[in-house]
């Protein structure tokens, strides 16, 4: 989907979940619970089950999730469903798409939102967010379901790495998994959603390369904390070592410095459009 100079600008903001829009892990607000572990010992095993086994973290995660499930309830995508039905967000993020959407309107600019994790697809999904449909795309680990519809096998284990692949699928447009078309060349000015009209707001070092690719190349990183426990450790390190352009506090209400900061940057890119039709119109005139 290769962009036309008078197409209208489209603005890519890009959230991390746990911990972004939500206060903890998606995992860690009933489904560990429900199989009779305490959080901090459900993940001591995952993250040792990897360093023994050599294994991606998600991965272990998902294996954990699917093993300790038996015989205690159905792993299904209905019951992962459920438990996302029940996540708590932080303040203001229900409200938050509708207005921003709103706003990028009135600045002459189109809004799109997607989620990059390494938390499961299938969970945010059942959030009131993945009810209302308010992401244009959700890239998460997610599972593959049997003939019986439960869960055997990861379908996608997305990692802080592999997460910079979906950047580039925004970029270019090719917003299928499976599409190879993301490998074409694009020359400069064709890509739907350039860097330079990127958002990306995450909360911690998962995060860390798809902020610094969005940096270098022109776009925006923002860093949140948690504004119920105001630690800003992460936050402080990200900025201190030039992987973040800003941090706030993640909270989502109109008029506060998430919402003022988000839409300083529409701003700017609505601009910046402006002064690039500007720009075309002048060299299509001098031909």
């Amino acid at each position: 989907m290769k962009r036309k100079p008078e197409d209208r600008p489209v603005v890519a903001i890009c959230y991390d979940f746990d911990k972004t829009l939500t206060p903890d892990d998606m995992q860690a607000q009933g489904f560990i619970q429900s199989i009779g572990y305490d959080v901090k010992d459900f993940w001591t095993e995952v993250n040792e089950m990897a360093k023994t086994f050599e294994m991606d973290t998600n991965l272990s995660y998902m294996y954990k999730m699917m093993e300790a499930s038996r015989g205690k309830h159905i792993f299904n995508r209905e019951s992962l469903l459920d438990y996302g039905s029940k996540i708590e967000l932080f303040p203001g993020v229900e409200q938050w798409f509708d207005r921003i959407d709103q706003y990028g309107d009135l600045m002459g600019i189109d809004i799109e939102h997607y989620i990059i994790s390494s938390g499961l697809k299938e969970m945010i999904e059942g959030t009131v967010l993945g009810e209302r449909g308010v992401f244009k795309r959700i890239y998460a680990s997610s599972f593959f379901y049997d003939e019986n519809g439960l869960a055997v096998w990861p379908a996608q284990a997305i990692n802080y790495t592999n997460k910079t692949q979906f950047l580039f699928r925004i970029e270019k447009g090719v917003l299928d998994v499976n599409d190879a078309e993301v490998n074409s060349y694009y020359k400069p000015g064709e890509h739907r959603i350039p860097f330079t009209n990127m958002i990306y707001i995450g909360d911690s070092d998962t995060d860390i390369p798809c902020m610094r690719l969005v940096n270098m190349n022109g776009g925006h990183s923002v860093g949140v904390y948690n504004p119920m426990t105001k630690d800003k450790e992460k936050v402080f390190r990200m900025i201190n070592e030039h992987r973040i352009r800003y941090f706030t506090a993640a909270d989502y209400r109109g008029g506060q410095e998430l919402d003022l900061l988000v839409k300083s940057i529409i701003n700017k890119i609505s601009m910046d459009a402006v002064l690039n039709v500007l720009h075309y119109e002048d060299q299509e005139e001098a031909k």
